[in-house]
């Protein structure tokens, strides 16, 4: 949905997939894989490598020993790609700001179980099931931002509704839940370069809604 965004139409799934060269996707593999469309973008985690913290996680526990060599050479090379990677974390506000601009979406690494979630605190409700569900790593996009509502548009592969928003507060829980590394691609919708700090820009307070992608 990204690459169509931007107007890369000659590419399907199944030749994403085969670019990757693997099943178990990490964002590193997604920046490579932008950077191989000449796509600019800026590239934002709190953690450079594979985190050695993650290695009791279900999620992680079976791939982290085989992916771990893999992915931190991609680290390593990184730079020397091309890819710029800004260590830190990115707050909600600088998104959204970011989105308002009309000049940049983003992919945004979240656990699939809170993000799934948030419609049961919409109904008041603070859980579903035995509570002892544990992270699942999940990509999102996010697209759209409502100011007066304080809610991100996002597009969810793993959602059969075609529009869904996300209070900025449920959406930071999801994206700062422990695995996820906050690991988000800040793409540029036009010519600009990669590591543009989108904490310098400046929005007009008449920039009530913005979103990004077709209807």
């Amino acid at each position: 949905m990204v690459f169509r965004n931007m107007g890369i139409d000659n590419c399907n799934i199944e030749t994403l997939a085969e670019l990757c060269s693997t099943k178990s996707i990490w964002t590193v593999d997604l920046a490579y894989l932008l950077k191989k469309f000449s796509v600019n973008f800026s590239y934002y985690t709190i953690t450079v490598g594979a985190n050695p913290n993650y290695s009791d996680e279900t999620f992680y526990k079976e791939q982290l020993s085989t992916d771990v060599v893999r992915v931190e050479k991609l680290f390593r090379e990184a730079l020397a790609s091309g890819i710029s990677i800004l260590c830190r974390s990115i707050s909600e506000e600088e998104i959204s700001l970011s989105i308002l601009s009309g000049k940049y979406i983003a992919i945004a690494l979240v656990d699939q179980y809170k993000l799934s979630r948030t419609w049961l605190k919409d109904i008041g409700l603070s859980s579903f099931g035995n509570g002892n569900e544990g992270y699942t790593g999940h990509y999102i996009v996010i697209c759209g931002y409502d100011t007066d509502k304080d809610e991100f548009e996002i597009r969810d592969p793993a959602s059969s509704r075609k529009h869904e928003k996300v209070s900025s507060k449920y959406l930071g829980e999801a994206r700062k839940s422990f695995g996820t590394d906050e690991d988000l691609l800040l793409i540029s919708l036009d010519n600009g370069k990669n590591g543009v700090c989108c904490s310098s820009l400046q929005i007009s307070p008449l920039v009530k809604y913005q979103t990004m992608m077709p209807e």
